[in-house]
């Protein structure tokens, strides 16, 4: 059996919950799972916790009042080290329309903001999130990428490839034309 890599991360507000740093595409989607498998669902039927959801590169843990992670710790990361090499033992339910988009919508701009988004910078361009709605993304391409042919690679290749890991009900990613120049007028007008 191989081991997974986990990191955990205190959240400072709230003291319950421990964000678990996973490998990308170590959990099979994101939110909230139906099943679980055995070595966490067991976590959950003993109280040890309350939650467990799962977003795009970590694991979140609630532990259950009266529990602490100085104790608990050690036990939550082996049930999550073993859930980790069960991958077929997640089972997610398909979200709610606006849920989906909601969680897709932080998932881009997640995206955005770091590795995307740096490749799209190191080259003078920029790529800014327009709409996310119906599964469908509306980015706008900007700087050095509007009009550049690798553009294409960047948005389907690095883009929309890494947002379907997470998000199989992605519809697609949609590079929107330049915004008008707010200087579009001719000079006598």
């Amino acid at each position: 059996m191989s081991v997974v890599p986990l990191h955990p991360q205190a959240d400072p507000d709230r003291p319950e919950r421990v964000r678990w740093v996973v490998p990308a595409g170590a959990v099979p989607a994101a939110g909230r799972p139906a099943v679980l498998p055995a070595s966490l669902a067991a976590m959950l039927a003993e109280g040890v916790l309350t939650a467990v959801v799962v977003e795009p590169g970590a694991v979140l843990t609630d532990l259950a009042p009266g529990r602490s992670w100085t104790d608990e710790g050690p036990r939550v990361r082996t049930a999550l080290h073993a859930a980790l090499t069960t991958p077929d033992g997640w089972q997610f339910r398909p979200a709610a329309g606006a849920e989906q988009d909601a969680a897709l919508r932080r998932s881009v701009q997640r995206l955005l903001d770091g590795p995307v988004g740096d490749v799209a910078r190191s080259h003078g361009g920029h790529l800014e999130l327009v709409d996310v709605r119906d599964g469908q993304v509306r980015v706008r391409l900007a700087g050095a990428c509007d009009g550049c042919p690798a553009s294409r690679f960047t948005l389907r290749h690095r883009l929309e490839a890494e947002l379907r890991r997470h998000h199989p009900h992605l519809g697609g990613v949609v590079a929107l034309p330049r915004a008008p120049s707010a200087s579009h007028g001719r000079w006598w007008e």
